[in-house]
């Protein structure tokens, strides 16, 4: 168990270039992978399930013991990424499935792996999952009004049918794991250890067949798409470090603050997208090559903020 253990946490680490190498395959290879498309509400469902399985009492503590830095996030969340997907959508004068899709993104909560990222930073990590907990837990509202209020000049926004999705794909799971995990605390903490696994295992199949589907689109659009992923995850880091600092967090809370924002649970973007916007095909891209993309900047990321912290360290009154 102890070596499925460091696998996994390696896995988790190498997220970035193993849905890179996935996305090429796929992207080469469709009939390999776009069976995956049928299934990713499935899949979302049960990476959300093992979320709620490593949930426990002192994340809720962790969460109630930040209350100024958890709204700040929380807020920040749930403004920061929607505003810019609807500026990129407007500056670019985007096509209606592609505007959909990266507001889509901008909508969604902060993902689990911004929890890994975090803790790769030297960033707080507590407070990454309590508000990671807490805008997942705000989702099956907070997602659909945004959506419904920045992309129906659009597209048709069934706000109800879109609360519904999020309640069956992200809610309903990741209360199924706090439960199981409140009754059977021991035995879930062993099962616990292959959420890991079962995440990026998940995440890889949901992204590979988007591409595989989306192949032809891809080579006629995926150029803007990827600068549009560029784009909104960078400004996103950005503007969420400048308000945790403004706000006046020390280093290890404006990290955990920075990347919250600029990681997105994209996976849920794809989900919504394929769930609710048939007729918008191309409308899943965006979230795909943000689930590839996030994972890269933000290894990258983790890089430079841990060196800053390193620094202060050594020197304090720089």
């Amino acid at each position: 168990m102890q070596s499925f253990r460091r696998i996994s946490a390696w896995l988790s680490r190498q997220i970035g270039p193993i849905i890179i190498v996935f996305s090429a395959a796929a992207y080469m290879f469709p009939p390999l992978f776009a069976w995956a498309v049928s299934y990713t509400s499935l899949f979302l469902a049960v990476i959300m399930f093992g979320m709620g399985l490593t949930i426990s009492a002192g994340d809720f503590r962790a969460v109630f013991s930040h209350p100024r830095a958890l709204l700040v996030g929380c807020a920040a969340q749930f403004t920061v990424m929607p505003l810019l997907a609807w500026t990129l959508a407007m500056a670019f004068s985007l096509p209606a499935d592609i505007a959909l899709g990266v507001i889509l993104v901008g909508c969604c909560p902060g993902g689990t792996a911004s929890n890994v990222i975090t803790y790769l930073a030297g960033g707080n990590v507590a407070l990454s999952v309590g508000m990671t907990v807490a805008s997942t837990l705000a989702a099956p509202l907070m997602t659909p009004l945004l959506v419904y209020i920045l992309a129906g000049s659009w597209v048709e926004v069934s706000f109800w049918a879109m609360v519904l999705s999020v309640v069956k794909i992200v809610l309903a799971p990741v209360l199924a794991g706090i439960v199981l995990r409140r009754a059977a605390g021991r035995l879930v903490d062993s099962a616990a250890e292959i959420c890991p696994f079962v995440s990026v295992l998940g995440i890889v199949l949901i992204v590979s067949g988007i591409i595989a589907v989306n192949a032809e689109k891809i080579a006629e659009s995926g150029l803007l798409v990827a600068a549009l992923v560029f784009l909104h995850n960078g400004a996103g880091l950005l503007i969420g470090l400048g308000i945790a600092r403004a706000f006046g967090m020390n280093h290890a809370g404006c990290t955990a603050v920075s990347v919250e924002v600029g990681m997105q649970n994209s996976g849920l973007a794809v989900a919504l997208a394929a769930a609710n916007f048939a007729m918008n095909p191309l409308a899943t891209l965006p979230g795909a090559l943000f689930s590839a993309w996030q994972n890269i900047s933000g290894s990258l990321y983790a890089g430079w903020r841990r060196r800053q912290g390193q620094k202060q360290v050594e020197n304090p009154g720089s």
